[in-house]
């Protein structure tokens, strides 16, 4: 029997192209923290820290870095498309749990894109005259197009809208520099009058700090997608810790920036209750521009923010598919353009359902309740890195960080689910339909009965 002839590069399966480098990481990030933040978020913490709004940002930031930390110092040992998953199952060996914290992270991925989808209509019906259902098709063929054509052409896509949206947010900072420190900046908002007629104000407390961090937490949320990226980055040991760190200084930079200037040119009591604080501030600061212009912006943020989490999700199903956990159909490459295309398309089906049956009410509660289901997969994916720091034989990353890093990502996302709950914004939907969503998420999982592949057949798969 003559023996098989070697595998030529042309029969090998297709694979995730690396074209990724830290500028094009970096910009990804900010765009996904950025589409997905400051725009809608500065004037509901206004009106709960008032002009001290830049330390909720501040306090938020230092929550989100503990979990940013260890997700950088797992991308520089596992740099892996559905990394979240992967380590859940490498350090637990429980595929239960790795197929719930992937669906979890696809899920929140996936409210995102069709809340946003129905903001990007909705603003552009104001300003041009179109039916609203041809609005959502068109933009979601133009997003999917841009995900199915290849990383590259996404990256410069991601690159225009990013520069649009913190281009937005630079001229509010340019514009409104002139009015800082005309303000108290640690001046909360008023409790009550006392009986001589003067206004008694809150204490700016630690109870007051993480009411406002809560709010602002979520501005950070989307440097954990950077992870799905990893099998396209090059060099992603020491690309991905350095890129998820200075994408999270530069939002934090911007954040801080926008809230010191926006309580500096608007009362912070107007911004609570302005629809687009945004365009309050440049209505105040830059009256010469043209109404309209952060709708404009609006655009772009929110079409980040769609494409972005679009290649993160289905960077998951597909890196899922590749562990076992979902389908091998979803881990399919396209010969051509290098794209998971059977994931691409199977995302595109799910968000048309949630854009245009479930109402944007509705889409919103689901929002909510996959924010609470993603601070617990950041709860598990650190303590993740805490077994396997103690683990012994263990690999090193090219970033390590000391064990208290993750234990303190442990405890503040645990503060900022209980702070959630207890807050009684929104009432019971939220937490009732997180906890739907595990219940369908497991009733998946037994009636696929994913099999578990081992880190050395999925290391072969990588060869």
């Amino acid at each position: 029997m003559s023996a098989s002839p070697p595998a030529t590069e042309n029969s090998l399966p297709p694979k995730l192209v690396r074209t990724m480098g830290l500028f094009s990481l970096v910009v990804y990030g900010v765009g996904d923290m950025v589409g997905s933040g400051i725009y809608g978020t500065v004037g509901k913490a206004a009106g709960a820290l008032g002009n001290a709004v830049w330390l909720a940002f501040l306090v938020s930031m230092v929550a989100a870095i503990l979990t940013g930390l260890s997700y950088a110092s797992l991308a520089s040992r596992y740099p892996r498309a559905a990394g979240a998953a992967f380590v859940t199952n490498h350090a637990y060996g429980f595929p239960y749990l790795s197929y719930l914290i992937g669906l979890l992270v696809t899920a929140s991925g996936l409210t995102s894109m069709a809340t946003s989808t129905n903001v990007f209509a909705n603003t552009l019906q104001s300003l041009v005259d179109g039916p609203w259902i041809v609005l959502v098709l068109g933009f979601l063929a133009f997003m999917t197009a841009v995900n199915f054509w290849g990383l590259k052409q996404s990256m410069w896509t991601n690159l225009v809208c990013t520069a649009v949206e913190v281009g937005g947010l630079l001229f509010i900072v340019a514009v409104g520099a002139r009015y800082w420190g005309g303000i108290d900046y640690l001046e909360t908002p008023a409790a009550a009058v006392d009986a001589q007629g003067h206004v008694v104000t809150h204490g700016l407390g630690v109870s007051m700090l993480l009411s406002g961090a809560v709010l602002t937490f979520f501005s950070f949320i989307g440097f954990e997608d950077m992870l799905n990226v990893a099998e396209e980055v090059k060099e992603p040991e020491r690309t991905m810790p350095w890129g998820i760190v200075i994408a999270l200084a530069v939002a934090t930079v911007l954040y801080i920036s926008v809230a010191v200037t926006a309580v500096s040119v608007v009362d912070y009591r107007v911004l609570a209750q302005a629809p687009a604080p945004l365009s309050a501030i440049s209505a105040r600061a830059a009256p010469w521009l043209p109404p309209r212009t952060y709708d404009f912006i609006t655009l772009f943020a929110v079409a980040n923010t769609v494409l972005i989490n679009y290649i993160m999700g289905s960077r998951m199903l597909y890196g899922m598919a590749r562990q076992g956990l979902l389908p091998a159909a979803l881990g399919r490459i396209h010969g051509k353009r290098h794209t998971p295309h059977v994931a691409i398309l199977t995302l595109l089906v799910l968000v048309l359902i949630l854009a245009l049956s479930g109402g944007e009410d509705a889409v919103k509660q689901l929002a909510s309740a996959t924010a609470l289901l993603l601070l617990f997969s950041f709860m598990v994916v650190n303590s993740a890195l805490v077994v396997l720091q103690f683990r012994p034989g263990e690999p090193h990353g090219k970033f390590e960080i000391p064990v208290f890093v993750p234990v303190l990502g442990i405890l503040v996302n645990a503060t900022l689910i209980v702070s959630r709950l207890t807050s009684g914004e929104g009432g019971l939907p939220a937490p009732l339909i997180a906890g739907a969503i595990v219940v369908v998420a497991t009733l998946l999982y037994f009636v696929l009965r994913p099999q578990n592949i081992t880190d050395e057949a999925l290391a072969a798969l990588e060869e």
